[in-house]
């Protein structure tokens, strides 16, 4: 950590994920074909920023885990669920629920979309935060879908305290507590691999060429929250043991965590040519559990280390990392809107095509960086610190060190 009480490295990594989802969108709208040779390499390793989601994940099982950890270790009580239901609430739902909203009033607007039951049923699960259970409404909206990640998301904050309930219950503390969450990993992952083989889904109407419905088919049973749920728990751990270790500062760490991190870029380079999803060992995404453990590795490594997090978290990384959440949930849409009101913004084939596509893409950067900004300092960070009122007087639980802004 640095003097401000930071877990170094976060900010970049966070970064890092939002960013890179966001330029994996936009390096799917164009055609290779028309991409300079020189270039093709980068637009092809830009594909796989979907990996982010995974790194959304691990980071939020660290910063999440980790007061539980603090307070296992000291022998003191669970946090308070009241005050963990309510940072999450605060923090996810203003955000989300805005995005949703929005989106689906332009589909209506712009897309000529019809509010017909199943659009209604979709949207409902969304707002309810639970539209990560049946493919039918894992997408609560079809302009908006980086908004699937969201129910997942809040699966992984239910689970949390259940899993480190039972550690708590059985009085473990230190090594043998985080030997004891491996244990719960693997019940985890027990029970996504009975998921994928006994919720089997039918192939009517499946895959991406026919709309997100379609393409949530394709993705389930695959994609469940007890597999991201998996993903969550690595970060639960890597913030176990960052607690255990984050005494000892040494350069040896500057070296883990960059390794870490070179690692976490040479799997999306290892992963060309395949599937954006990189379905990793038990068919979990984004190249589990390689890719979570990379991550984990850098969050223990990089706030004991003496001058590579402090490097990566720099002010750029810090801002981007601080607005991050309005990042996620709004460039799709503004892609969606950019090219309903601009003709011919992603028409990147053909000899202008990469010209256009450099042209929109810094369009849909610069107006999803304003965006989010708003979005950040005019809902976000209000509401968190209204919510802080609400929690119980004179009880201060120890928010997630790191970040400045709640997880």
């Amino acid at each position: 950590m640095n003097q401000d009480n930071r877990l170094l490295g976060a900010d970049f990594l966070r970064a890092t994920a939002c960013m890179g989802v966001l330029l994996h969108h936009l390096a799917f709208r164009m055609d290779m074909n028309a991409v300079p040779e020189a270039m093709q390499p980068v637009l092809r390793f830009l594909v796989y920023g979907s990996f982010g989601v995974s790194v959304f994940f691990v980071l939020s099982g660290f910063l999440l885990a980790r007061p539980f950890w603090l307070a296992l270790d000291a022998g003191k009580a669970m946090p308070s669920m009241r005050t963990y239901a309510l940072r999450r609430l605060a923090r996810i739902v203003p955000g989300f629920w805005l995005a949703l909203i929005v989106s689906l009033s332009l589909d209506l607007m712009l897309g000529g979309k019809v509010l017909d039951g199943e659009r209604i049923i979709r949207f409902v699960a969304g707002l309810l935060l639970v539209s990560d259970w049946h493919w039918m409404t894992l997408f609560p909206v079809d302009n908006n879908g980086p908004l699937w990640s969201i129910g997942f998301e809040i699966t992984s904050y239910l689970l949390l305290p259940i899993g480190m309930a039972a550690l708590f219950a059985a009085k473990a503390r230190h090594w043998p507590a985080r030997a004891l969450w491996v244990v719960v990993i693997g019940l985890v992952l027990v029970v996504h691999w009975m998921t994928v083989q006994w919720a089997p889904i039918d192939d009517v109407e499946r895959g991406w060429d026919h709309g997100l419905v379609g393409g949530a088919k394709a993705w389930m049973p695959r994609f469940n929250p007890v597999g991201f749920f998996a993903i969550f728990a690595i970060g639960g751990l890597a913030a176990g043991i960052q607690v255990l270790v984050q005494r000892h500062r040494f350069i040896g760490m500057d070296i883990i965590g960059g390794l870490a991190v070179l690692t976490t870029a040479v799997i999306l380079a290892v992963n060309i040519g395949g599937l954006s999803e990189g379905f990793g060992w038990l068919d979990i995404p984004y190249a589990f559990p390689i890719m979570p453990v990379a991550v984990g590795v850098a969050l223990i490594a990089l706030p004991s280390s003496l001058y590579l997090g402090s490097i990566l978290d720099n002010p750029p990384a810090r801002f981007i990392a601080r607005i991050s959440f309005g990042i996620y949930v709004w460039h799709f849409l503004i892609m969606w809107l950019i090219e309903k009101v601009i003709p011919g913004s992603f028409r990147t084939s053909g000899e202008t095509g990469w010209a256009t596509w450099l042209e929109t893409s810094g369009l849909v950067i610069a107006v999803t960086l304003v965006v989010a900004t708003l979005s950040f300092y005019l809902l976000e960070q209000p509401v968190v610190r209204w919510a802080r009122k609400l929690e119980y007087p004179g009880r201060r639980d120890e928010a997630p060190a790191g970040i400045k802004t709640v997880s």
